[in-house]
């Protein structure tokens, strides 16, 4: 018989038990061991287990934070609650659970290798619903399910037969490495994005670039980085801390490490990434505001780690939920992902579907900003 618990720390759970519903995964145990450690004081972690006569058959994170709903609004409703938050600051700031991490690409439920396909839709359900229950004891107005990949039906599936609204989630963006070597991959990209790119990477030549397992000394710097480059972003929902980095470094070994950009003796960018036997995942790309776009850092960047692709015989190059249009001209795909969500009040939860559209439009469409 399936049973479901909501636990507070993934600790609680322990490794065996999360190994076993993410076996080999690259935001398994240990990165989301450091993101819990991080001291993001934002978020609550929840973690639900579903076992069956005591054996780990599936397993989801989870957060709880209050949560500002313009963060996912496309202009038009941007700009109607920047209007009404001048005369109520705190409307449309709602306590949010939702499954998922905010520090992981997608909602991140895991089945056991070995059960039966036939209770994976059963499992996500007792799962969600499990999450649900005790977010709403918790006093959760708004319930969500975080970027479930379109491809992979299972949460999706649930989600709508508990009566959740679909919007259009944030995907990331997936390179192929289906070429031989650098000037393979350029020969692919448009005629003024290739000349564009190999201008940009003999500026290189003035930084010093190093990788790391170990940032200290630095953890001021990267944390002040950080905070320029989340003052830049259009869409905003972590608040990272300099623990998370090097949290992330101490606890996933060889499958984790920085890469360093610097100008002269002054750090002004820097690239945490996690690698398993295929992929290469950007986590973030952090850069000062005004070296870094002088640099080029950012295409810079991109070029070394597809280099560290080539180098590593990686199969697929992973970048995160932002920078469409860039991405888009360097060549990406990016696998649809959809979020969900319903709140308690029946009212609230109608109006919140009606107010759907307004909702962020598809950021990878032709036309959406860089």
């Amino acid at each position: 018989m399936l049973e479901a618990r909501v636990l507070t720390s993934i600790h609680q759970v322990g490794q065996p038990a999360w190994d076993a519903c993410f076996p080999g995964a690259l935001e398994g145990f240990d990165y989301l061991a450091a993101v819990e450690g991080a001291g993001l004081s934002d978020f609550a972690f929840r973690y639900v287990l579903v076992s069956d006569e005591g054996r780990p058959v599936g397993a989801a994170p989870g957060f709880i934070c209050d949560y500002p709903l313009d963060t996912t609004l496309n202009g038009a409703g941007r700009g109607l609650v920047a209007a009404i938050r001048r005369l109520a600051p705190r409307a449309f700031t709602v306590r949010l659970a939702a499954l998922g991490s905010p520090c992981t690409e997608d909602v991140g439920l895991g089945v056991a290798p070995g059960v039966d396909p036939a209770r994976h839709g059963e499992i996500a359900r007792l799962a969600l619903q499990a999450f649900e229950t005790e977010s709403l004891a918790e006093g959760c107005g708004l319930i969500a399910v975080k970027d479930a990949p379109v491809a992979i039906a299972l949460v999706g599936q649930a989600a709508r037969a508990l009566g959740y609204q679909p919007t259009p989630g944030m995907p990331s963006a997936v390179l192929d490495i289906d070429f031989a070597d650098l000037d393979g991959y350029l020969a692919g990209l448009s005629r003024a994005t290739r000349k564009d790119l190999r201008r940009k990477l003999r500026g290189a030549a003035a930084l010093r670039i190093e990788e790391r397992r170990d940032l200290s000394g630095l953890e001021a710097r990267i944390e002040a980085l950080y905070a320029q480059t989340r003052a830049r972003a259009d869409q905003q929902l972590e608040n990272l801390t300099a623990a998370y980095f090097t949290g992330v470094l101490a606890r996933m070994g060889e499958r984790a490490f920085c890469v360093l950009y610097f100008a002269g003796d002054d750090l002004i960018g820097f690239n945490l990434l996690l690698q398993d036997a295929e992929t290469l995942l950007d986590k973030f790309f952090c850069m000062e505001t005004d070296r870094g776009p002088a640099h080029d850092l950012y295409f810079i960047s991109w070029l070394h780690n597809i280099g560290l692709c080539l180098e590593r015989g990686l199969r697929r190059y992973q970048s995160g939920q932002a920078g469409y249009g860039a991405k888009r001209r360097l060549g990406c795909a990016f696998p649809p992902t959809e979020m969900f969500f319903r709140h308690r009040q029946p009212l609230i939860d109608r109006a919140l579907k009606w107010a759907a559209p307004l909702f962020a439009d598809d950021p990878t469409a032709e036309g959406a900003a860089a």
